[in-house]
């Protein structure tokens, strides 16, 4: 489980600490780095997966800007505003998994791969340790990123053996989720708090179409290849038995449904001590839905993995605290982060929830509008 990460001299902060639970949720105002602390970590996870994490032969360790996970530009993208050439690098730390990891990158304005090095003073050194056994959370199997802008409602998917069989990977923006559900369908969910008892069965399609119906009522979905090609199918249907409605497209159920498919089957297939980054989670879905994406969420990291997620949405905090309160997750298991720009950097104010439910401050702009709004309509 990771438990800290440092950055310095990075996008928005110049220098910033955070904790992270095994439920850790981001929100603030846009443009005021909750996005770039999820880029942070999949960042060094790319690098890590194309090998430039560590030196090969004559070419040098680096992190790798721009490839699947994360596009981020050149060296002048990713440097902080008042990065000053005298001062502190461009530097990642993280601490978790019994361990302690930093990796410090030298400014190259034009560059979109740059290099690492060790800083004399440092006392973590990381090039010479595999990075899947310092820190297994980050760097080892089972990882997910899923992007705001995931993949839309379509005729047919992707089919990549690579990706999900090998990888067990659902792309980016759930782009191979059809075809990682098609081929994994039949594999049970382990016993926990994923598991809802109203499913048709305990295994991954079964409490797949459970989660969905928490959403939309009565839908039912289907995965499956489209013969001689290299794409697979998803069809809806609602209701069941006789009363079951014909199959439907994704392009003509709307955009709910499909967006919020790749999250739920990487919250149900995540194994123990496997990372899970989520961008924006609750988008198109109606707020009882928003909820219930916390509710989903809070189950994979009472059940072992590691949630990292960005939020717009008051009601995904509130199913949180209402799990807290529950008893689901205890106090410790959760880190809130509140992002505000100040000045050229920006700054995070950290509220704890409580065991009833309840948060240690509330500072302003913190999901604050709909008070703002009634004080309003009441004057």
């Amino acid at each position: 489980m990771l438990e800290s990460l440092t950055l310095t001299n990075f996008k928005a902060f110049a220098h910033q600490e955070l904790r992270l639970a095994p439920f850790t949720l981001l929100t603030g105002l846009n443009s005021s780095g909750k996005s770039s602390v999820l880029q942070s970590l999949a960042l060094l996870r790319q690098s890590y997966e194309s090998g430039d994490l560590a030196p090969v032969g004559d070419r040098d360790a680096g992190l790798l800007l721009n490839e699947e996970l994360v596009q981020l530009g050149t060296g002048q993208d990713v440097r902080h505003e008042s990065y000053d050439d005298t001062g502190p690098h461009i530097t990642f730390a993280v601490r978790g998994d019994g361990a302690a990891a930093q990796w410090t990158a030298l400014y190259e304005r034009e560059a979109d791969h740059l290099e690492l090095f060790q800083e004399e003073d440092s006392e973590v050194v990381t090039t010479s340790v595999e990075p899947s056994v310092l820190l297994p959370t980050l760097f080892g199997p089972g990882f997910q990123y899923l992007k705001a802008d995931r993949v839309s409602p379509q005729v047919s998917y992707p089919r990549s053996h690579h990706a999900v069989t090998t990888r067990g990977f659902l792309g980016a923006h759930g782009e191979y989720t059809v075809n990682y559900l098609r081929i994994h369908q039949d594999e049970p969910v382990a016993a926990g708090p994923l598991v809802l008892s109203d499913a048709s069965s305990g295994r991954l399609l079964g409490q797949t179409q459970a989660w969905m119906q928490k959403l939309c009522p009565g839908v039912t979905l289907k995965a499956e290849d489209i013969a001689r090609t290299d794409a697979v199918r998803l069809s809806y249907s609602f209701g069941s038995g006789a009363l079951a409605s014909n199959s439907f497209r994704p392009t003509n159920v709307g955009f709910g449904l499909t967006y919020v498919l790749p999250i739920v089957v990487a919250c149900l297939s995540a194994k123990p001590g496997t990372l899970i980054l989520l961008e924006n989670p609750e988008a198109h879905l109606h707020p009882q839905g928003q909820t219930w994406m916390a509710y989903l969420a809070s189950a994979a990291a009472a059940s072992g993995a590691q949630i990292v997620m960005e939020t717009h949405s008051d009601h995904v905090l509130n199913g949180l605290r209402l799990r807290v309160k529950q008893g689901l997750l205890s106090t410790d298991a959760t880190a809130v982060h509140y992002f505000r720009r100040k000045d050229q950097t920006s700054e995070v104010v950290s509220p704890v929830i409580g065991a009833d439910g309840r948060l240690s401050e509330w500072p302003e702009g913190f999901f604050d509008e709909w008070e703002n709004s009634l004080d309003q309509l009441l004057d």
